[in-house]
């Protein structure tokens, strides 16, 4: 039901998503009048209007309503990135409702909790010793996003999917291409077209051979004619998972790196409270901020705002995250007693499905890197960085650093 005194679709802003960080690790200026005003109208690059959601309560209500759908099939449904809309007519689980989201995601739930994601850790903390290692022997300076952030999590989802590493060039290319802004229509067409037929061609090996990792099963248990998803939803799956299993935690560590680079006091708990001051760089740094999009089913009211049916929405999680209301001084990057509060992975039934692996993989690699290199420090000013303004997903090309080589 509408609240006749709620603000109509026609109060529209001048902004235009995605808008700009002016300070590399915080939320676009913008974001605080957004959340004085309450839920407004933006602009999306295609010219479509949506509504920008910043405000902490109001995220979690709209992220958990039934009054609003992340079927991207939805005529109307926002695109931040319309050269990717194509994949909206036949959208991977994530932009799906129950019960057809829930059907998709019950096959993976097994392979992301809390204790296989505990069973993963020692081999997660070898492959951390070991990319150490080599940046030890090849000494300073480094790029640690070459060297350690993105090879991390690309070791650790090929693993898991069971996709060879070696081809780590090659997917990581095409998730460039899909999530920068700069990318062409052409060019994020020909990145799909391309990793969806190395994909299939994958698939029909964990088929004749299949081993331990998650593609065999969902190829042999759970796709036709032994499962019920067929083989596109299958392939969709786990393209997703590919790209998002290395692409969000290889930003979150190079930007994780900087921010404990700046904030030495806070640096020093992560021996004894890795797991909160995960949470608070979660929290602090958002960067899947432009991420849950979603489309009213039905006129409601939000905030405050009237929201037509058809009307669309976005959810900045970056704004949520610094809401004062229910973070106190956001804008101070510090170890909380309300640290498991953030919505860094969603909120509701579409909640990141890779969240524990996320956070133990940050949990290993960030306490790793600082107790081997004590003397790590940044090799370029962190203003003059080279920030993924362009991407859905927020973080860094490069990461200069150096230390103290001590061979």
């Amino acid at each position: 039901m509408t609240d006749s005194m709620a603000r109509p679709a026609t109060d529209q802003s001048s902004l235009e998503l995605p808008l700009r960080r002016q300070c590399p690790m915080a939320p676009p200026p913008e974001y605080e009048d957004l959340r004085t005003n309450g839920p407004t109208r933006v602009r999306t690059p295609d010219g479509t209007w949506v509504w920008a959601v910043t405000r902490y309560q109001d995220v979690k209500t709209m992220l958990s309503s039934p009054d609003f759908s992340s079927d991207g099939r939805t005529p109307g449904f926002p695109a931040i990135k319309p050269e990717l809309r194509a994949l909206l007519a036949n959208p991977p689980f994530v932009r799906t409702d129950p019960p057809e989201h829930t059907s998709e995601r019950r096959p993976l739930i097994p392979e992301f909790t809390l204790r296989r994601v505990q069973e993963l850790r020692p081999g997660v903390e070898r492959a951390t010793s070991e990319l150490l290692d080599g940046m030890q022997r090849q000494g300073p300076p480094a790029d640690l996003v070459e060297m350690l952030a993105l090879p991390l999590p690309s070791l650790v989802i090929c693993q898991l999917l069971g996709v060879p590493y070696s081809d780590h060039e090659f997917f990581q290319a095409r998730a460039r291409v899909l999530i920068s802004q700069n990318s062409s229509p052409g060019e994020a067409t020909t990145a799909i077209s391309e990793l969806f037929g190395y994909m299939d061609q994958l698939l029909t090996s964990k088929q004749r051979n299949p081993a331990d990792d998650l593609m065999s099963r969902l190829a042999t248990e759970h796709m036709e004619p032994a499962g019920e998803l067929n083989r596109d939803r299958v392939l969709r799956m786990c393209a997703l998972l590919l790209n998002a299993g290395h692409e969000t935690t290889a930003n979150m560590i190079a930007l994780g790196t900087v921010v404990l680079l700046q904030n030495p006091d806070q640096q020093a708990l992560l021996r004894e409270s890795p797991d909160r001051l995960v949470a608070e760089l979660l929290r602090y740094l958002s960067i899947a901020d432009l991420v849950p999009a979603r489309i009213a089913v039905r006129d409601t009211e939000l905030g405050g705002a009237a929201i037509r049916a058809g009307e669309g929405a976005i959810a900045l999680l970056a704004g949520a995250n610094w809401d004062p209301e229910t973070f106190d001084e956001p804008d101070r990057f510090q170890v909380r007693p309300d640290d498991q509060r953030h919505l860094a992975f969603g909120y509701g039934v579409h909640q990141c499905l890779g969240a524990n692996l996320a956070r133990m993989e940050l949990e290993v690699v960030l306490p790793a890197l600082f107790e081997r290199l004590p003397t790590l420090r940044l090799d370029t000013p962190a203003a003059n960085l080279d920030y993924k303004h362009d991407g859905v997903v927020y973080g860094l090309h490069r990461l200069p650093v150096t230390w103290e080589d001590t061979r």
